[in-house]
């Protein structure tokens, strides 16, 4: 139960996913906590456009009008014209809109400014089609929100979800030419002049990320998202982004908390800004707003709550899909049997600026695996408003190659930087409310957390007084956090799923064998081990407890370890959820596993995941791998959310305040220190 050291350590590196090592290495598959490595997203070949079908775009003929607009161009006998001369029928619709302003001339003349500007831009004319693309933004903008047209303007016709698409599409095309001359960024100024009409448009940021955190953007329309089962897309005005993040200095204490590759999602939205009554304009003032869908799904405009055209799925995707790979290998597999070389990536990773009115929820991962393994539930928490608009999701990252108990130690540590870093003076309420959640041995390095060892753990392992352990102070230290601690005063909640809470039957002698020939653990720390013994003769009862080498030992059913952790004192304050994968019987793995052993998720007996002390449990026909993906299972982890955010906010006097929380933190360090 000994380790090197603890100290946080970070790295840019993103958390990727894993693979199969060798053959004889998937023999332990079992045991594995989350492993997989999809393709997150794919480009499409021709980005999406709502306006491809009803405008034939993608036709040999070119793109035509739809013939709504065509009845409108017979109606002032500018068919022939629209045929022969379109840029004269443009303008003569122009002039009478002018003349006589009615939904059916914007709607039309948005959609012929729209089709000039995608034959301008497909002969590479930028100027005349960023010209075009802005006057089809400014007619389908002064239908939908010029008060002029409030008396006749219709919702219900389909017309009107034309227009919004004719503005989406119009506004995503004019920003494609402008990101390919460097302007897209906030804080840029742009003119336009559509030959009619003049804009002036500047780029304003609104969220949680400041400006100059902005590298660059991606459009949604170009990826097909394919690594996550759902893909959650809002309907409404805007064109969704893939905003990337610019590295911060290592000067930032923050910044170490972020992976290297980051995206978020973003929503570009024009406003025309009205002219004041009686001025001349000689340009049509407008801003380019940016907004961060996880802060604000819907814009004030015209005195009206219009909801915007979001995404939340792409951008995660282009995130993972980006940091998919490694110089060396795999990092789950490399933390799986290479442990030393990915201490550096250890620690608390968050994919969104800290948010100091957002619980936090800490999602762990278990044996062979990466954070990677939360994607899917992350994918489709996000989808709900009440929990993205009150929780922001961490995840830790551990090397799992070594017993959970060095994880679980670390964890503790890296909990408490993170608060003093984000908090120092202590009085963020929400670092009161973190919630834990852990899949199969991640449910037990956040159990961990939560325990108070009093002496069971040092008991295990001598019937001597710790002050008689001979060591260096250093090392001295470190034994000293992995068998004495208390519950971290700041978790209100854990959420554990897949657990073995008892162990797993793939903990076998067999198994057991394989994982000490093929995990490489660091040769310091089994000097160490091998010191502390010889330094220390007849203070220890149980040396195999003492030297256990491997995370596949740490799991067997026959670990003390395990059972000292079961009957270990728990605070009344933290609340305790658990979910349990059984596979049905009508499968073919269900009927092998029910036939030749305990019911189960094929790796977790029921036996050993269960956990008739914890307020609730869900037991989910799923296997091991899966059934923290299971809508059934992200459906309970919403419901404890919203349940952990009720009882926060009505929270009694009396329980753990911000400054006992932290004030707790520093007398449990002095008694370790003591």
């Amino acid at each position: 139960m000994i380790r090197t050291s603890f100290a946080h350590r970070t790295g840019p590196a993103a958390l990727i996913r894993c693979v199969a090592y060798t053959v004889v290495l998937a023999a332990t598959i079992p045991l594995l906590g989350g492993c997989g490595g999809p393709r997150y997203l794919t480009v499409r070949k021709v980005a999406h456009n709502p306006l491809e079908g009803p405008l034939n775009l993608l036709s040999k003929q070119g793109p035509h009008p739809t013939q709504r607009t065509l009845q409108t161009l017979r109606k002032y006998d500018l068919e022939q014209t629209q045929k022969k001369d379109p840029q004269a029928a443009l303008e003569r619709l122009k002039t009478e809109m002018v003349r006589d302003p009615t939904p059916d001339k914007v709607q039309a003349y948005a959609e012929l400014a729209y089709i000039a500007g995608y034959a301008a831009d497909h002969l590479g004319d930028d100027a005349r089609a960023l010209d075009m693309y802005s006057a089809a933004v400014a007619a389908a903008y002064d239908y939908l929100f010029d008060p002029i047209y409030d008396p006749i303007r219709n919702p219900y016709d389909p017309q009107f979800r034309r227009v919004c698409d004719l503005y989406n599409a119009a506004l995503e095309a004019s920003l494609r030419i402008v990101r390919a001359n460097g302007q897209l960024l906030p804080g840029e100024h742009l003119l336009v002049d559509t030959g009619t009409e003049k804009f002036d448009v500047s780029i304003v940021a609104h969220g949680s990320w400041s400006p100059d955190q902005y590298a660059g953007f991606e459009f949604v329309s170009d990826y097909n998202i394919t690594g996550l089962t759902n893909r959650h897309h809002g309907y409404g005005l805007g064109v969704p982004l893939i905003a990337i993040r610019k590295p911060g200095t290592a000067s930032d204490p923050v910044e170490k908390f972020y992976p290297e590759v980051l995206s978020f999602p973003v929503t570009a939205f024009l406003r025309i800004v009205p002219a004041a009554p009686g001025a001349e304009q000689v340009h049509r003032q407008c801003v380019l707003e940016l907004y961060e869908p996880m802060d604000a799904g819907a814009v004030a405009v015209a005195g009206r709550k219009v909801p915007l055209e979001t995404d939340l799925s792409v951008p995660l995707g282009y995130m993972l899909e980006k940091g998919r790979g490694t110089t060396k290998t795999e990092v789950a597999t490399m933390g799986l049997l290479h442990p030393g070389d990915t201490t550096d990536l250890e620690g608390i990773y968050m994919i969104g600026p800290y948010d100091p009115r957002k619980i936090p929820v800490l999602m762990v991962h278990g044996l062979w695996s990466s954070p990677l393994t939360w994607m899917e539930m992350l994918n489709d928490l996000l989808a709900y408003p009440e929990i993205r608009e009150n929780f922001q999701f961490w995840f830790y990252f551990y090397p799992t190659g070594e017993p959970f108990w060095y994880g679980a130690t670390a964890l503790r540590q890296d909990l408490d930087a993170l608060r003093r870093t984000l908090d120092p003076g202590g009085q963020n309420p929400v670092f009161s409310q973190v919630v834990l959640i852990g899949h199969s041995m991640g449910g037990l390095v956040s159990m961990w957390q939560t325990l108070d060892s009093g002496n069971a753990f040092w008991n295990l392992l001598s019937d001597q007084p710790f002050d008689r352990f001979k060591a260096a102070p250093e090392v001295r230290n470190e034994v000293a956090q992995v068998v004495f601690f208390h519950p971290d005063p700041c978790v209100r909640r854990v959420i554990t799923i897949a657990t073995p809470h008892r162990g797993s039957r793939f903990a076998n002698q067999y198994t057991r064998f394989l994982a000490r020939k093929l995990i490489q653990l660091p040769a310091r720390m089994l000097m160490v081990q091998q010191q502390l013994v010889s330094q220390n003769p007849g203070m220890f009862r149980n040396t195999d407890l003492l030297t256990i080498s491997t995370s596949i030992d740490s799991l067997s059913p026959k670990s003390p370890v395990l059972s000292a952790m079961l009957h270990a004192p728990r605070p009344p304050y933290i609340h305790y959820h658990n979910i349990v994968g059984v596979l049905p019987k009508e499968t073919w793995l269900g009927w092998l596993t029910s036939w030749t052993h305990e019911k189960g998720d094929g790796v977790v007996s029921f036996k050993s995941a269960h956990r008739a002390d914890f307020e609730s449990e869900l037991v989910v026909p799923a296997d091991h791998m899966r059934v923290h993906a299971q809508p059934r299972s992200i459906l309970e982890v919403r419901r404890i959310l919203l349940q952990h955010l009720r009882e926060a906010r009505s929270m009694q006097t009396g329980q753990v305040s911000p400054a006992s929380c932290q004030s707790r933190s520093n007398v449990l360090r002095k008694k370790i220190r003591n």
